[in-house]
């Protein structure tokens, strides 16, 4: 077994307030990644600047991180941290700007070093970073993984280099006001982690209890999330917490083939990364072995693929035409590194079947 998450994890309401002085220790001014509304509607912002300013630590905001955040806004944002002279970063929000604000860290720390250097070999040094999650869905801050959108090759690349938050502050209330569509498209992300660290090559006993612990949870969550029930602050909490036992699993094993085959639907079609993700991965359990798929799907409240893939499509329907679907199995069959973790040998047929929506 092996097992590495160098975070430091807070999980409770109030939390960036009640380790605002673990927050202020990371340096004497911050450079605030995060997007242009929801962090500020939400809340977190203002918690993160109030604890900052009760510390006495300076700060900066660079608040023009998208959707899928791309190179050029990272190295956007690695510009306006440099100017500022900040020596640590926090990232607030989803994990769009989690992951931009991990690449901005590791770029301020190599100034003379152009935008390819995210995806480059080398030194994984970055400054000291801390994330403040307001989704429940992609578990990034407590993963060394970043995904940036490259324009040049139309599709979204892991960047090389590891960079792990120092500290990561979760808070479950930050998801109360959220609209339900972004519950429910990140619930099915850190879902889509679960499953994708259990049926993998890599897993081990340690990442399977995360997985399995973080699968009832989001079990729990089941009446809410398919509307029987509102959102109370108890399942806000579960569902944040699946959320980062997803990313304490993938951060272990990676993940696998659903998301790989997610990622050209997300930027050609415009589809929710947690729906496109999630599109894939009722296909992706029913060839794995039967008794590893079946303690899954128990575990997450299914009692086959099929009542799995039924759920997903009434909560984030997807639909992506032929020639796309085609494209991007047929890139996931060139990435040696994602078949590579796949429990079951893949072959072109096989991978044209999980691609079929």
């Amino acid at each position: 077994m092996r097992f590495y998450m160098p975070a430091r994890l807070y999980s409770e309401v109030g939390c960036v307030k009640n380790h605002r002085r673990e927050l202020a220790a990371l340096g004497s001014k911050a450079l605030i990644v995060t997007g242009a509304r929801s962090s500020r509607a939400n809340g977190s912002l203002g918690d993160v600047c109030e604890a900052l300013e009760s510390c006495g630590v300076e700060y900066v905001i660079f608040d023009r991180v998208e959707e899928n955040p791309c190179v050029e806004t990272v190295m956007a944002a690695r510009d306006a941290g440099i100017e500022a002279g900040a020596d640590f970063v926090i990232g607030i929000g989803g994990g769009s700007p989690i992951d931009a604000a991990k690449a901005a860290a590791l770029m301020i720390a190599h100034p003379d070093c152009g935008w390819e250097y995210l995806y480059e070999t080398g030194d994984d040094s970055a400054l000291p970073l801390a994330a403040v999650p307001t989704t429940c869905g992609t578990g990034s801050e407590v993963t060394g993984v970043s995904v940036i959108t490259r324009h040049d090759l139309k599709t979204k690349v892991s960047i090389r280099h590891k960079v792990f938050p120092a500290l990561a502050l979760v808070d479950g209330s930050y998801i109360l006001s959220a609209p339900r569509s972004l519950i429910v498209n990140t619930a099915i992300d850190a879902l889509s982690h679960l499953f994708e660290s259990g049926a993998n090559r890599l897993a081990d006993r340690c990442s399977n209890m995360i997985v399995f612990e973080g699968l009832r949870l989001w079990r729990e969550c089941l009446p809410c999330l398919s509307g029987y029930e509102p959102l109370g602050a108890e399942a806000a909490k579960k569902l944040m917490e699946a959320s980062v036992f997803g990313g304490m699993a993938i951060a272990q094993t990676g993940t696998t083939i659903p998301h790989a085959l997610s990622y050209m639907l997300t930027y050609e079609a415009h589809i929710p990364h947690g729906a496109a993700v999630g599109a894939f991965q009722a296909n992706y359990l029913r060839y794995a072995e039967p008794q590893q798929r079946d303690a899954l799907l128990s575990a997450a409240g299914f009692p086959d693929a099929d009542s799995l893939d039924e759920l997903i499509r009434s909560l984030a329907p997807v639909s992506a035409d032929r020639d796309l679907l085609t494209r991007s199995a047929e890139s996931v069959l060139a990435k040696p590194e994602k078949l590579a973790v796949c429990p079951y040998e893949l072959n072109r047929e096989l991978m044209m079947k999980i691609a079929s929506i």
